[in-house]
């Protein structure tokens, strides 16, 4: 299970099975405020920084342990929800900006 700490600026993993935390800090530091969080069929895990402008989508590859960011051309406000589709698609609910992003993601 994977979670974003918007108090502290981590992208965060919980194993239920032995209870193990693991914590990456996001690439916009403590400041950054993660906050949506999706994970697509291809095992990335996506979320936003909303304490960071303009904010920005954030690409986490859990094999690699590597990061990938972009802003958000409207700015996104605050993305408290986004959801995966099957065909790989992010849907954001930018807060604040009135607007309703998709993202389209590339390999």
């Amino acid at each position: 299970m994977y979670y974003s700490d918007f108090a502290r600026g981590y992208l965060a993993r919980f194993d239920p099975s032995t209870g193990e935390v693991k914590e990456w800090a996001s690439p916009g530091g403590a400041g950054s405020q993660p906050y949506g969080i999706a994970i697509t069929r291809d095992g990335m895990v996506w979320y936003s920084e909303a304490g960071v402008h303009p904010n920005t989508m954030v690409r986490f590859d859990p094999k690699r342990e590597a990061f990938a960011r972009a802003p958000i051309p409207s700015g996104g406000g605050v993305v408290r929800n986004m959801a995966a589709t099957p065909d790989g698609r992010l849907y954001l609910a930018c807060s604040g900006v009135n607007k309703v992003g998709i993202v389209e993601a590339q390999p």
